[in-house]
């Protein structure tokens, strides 16, 4: 089975994308990982993208999709996929599936994990992290026994930059005008499922995992 798993920041989908991909499994690979590896492999690809990168330019589409096509490419993915933050675009998306084709498989669900603006920004904003040793914490779900002050090894709690309300505001806008087009493009294919993530974690991945199994069994 084939999967694209989307959200917005801070909806859980990273979670979401573990245990999914551990319950039907399936290799979890994300747009980081797919980078990393194809530039320390040494790929075609990898090669490329390590070209702009290391200009501090944005890769190409081009470079992007071909570096996704030569990661579905390996075995482990014979029997199917989880891809985690990809495509982005509209234009990713149109591109992906011309590699699927050309790989002969196809793309069985697409799957978003929606949580309203609000509290994406309370939950983004709330994150602080350890300057000493990295550790996280978040101001309402899972505070320090001091405040600013890290459990494990009494570092100093701060706010990441890109966790701050005008930048997380400004991620949301990206990510909606990105993001919009691409849903309607898979609910025009009828493969489009959106799932409440505000919900207790184990209630967003049994819906999940209950609507999968039903287009597994098909």
């Amino acid at each position: 089975m084939h999967i694209i798993l989307m959200g917005p920041p801070g909806a859980g989908k990273g979670t979401q994308a573990e245990k999914l991909a551990k319950e039907f499994a399936l290799p979890h690979i994300s747009t980081g990982e797919m980078f990393r590896n194809a530039v320390k492999e040494g790929t075609e690809m990898g090669k490329k993208a390590k070209e702009y990168m290391d200009k501090g330019g944005l890769v190409p589409d081009e470079i992007v999709v071909g570096i996704v096509k030569e990661r579905l490419s390996k075995p482990d993915c014979t029997g199917g996929v989880l891809l985690d933050g990809f495509p982005r675009t509209l234009e990713q998306a149109e591109a992906l599936d011309e590699v699927f084709e050309e790989l002969k498989m196809k793309i069985d669900a697409a799957v978003s994990v929606d949580v309203e603006a609000e509290e994406l920004i309370n939950r983004l904003t709330g994150r602080r992290v350890c300057r000493n040793c990295g550790a996280t914490y978040h101001m309402k779900f899972n505070p320090s026994k001091v405040r600013n002050i890290c459990d494990h090894c009494s570092g100093e709690l701060y706010q990441r930059s890109d966790d701050t309300i005008d930048t997380v505001k400004e991620r949301l806008i990206i990510y909606n005008s990105q993001t919009l087009p691409i849903i309607e493009y898979y609910k025009r294919k009828g493969l489009f499922a959106g799932f409440d993530g505000s919900r207790p974690i184990n209630e967003v991945f049994t819906d999940i995992s209950a609507y999968l199994q039903k287009i597994q069994e098909k």
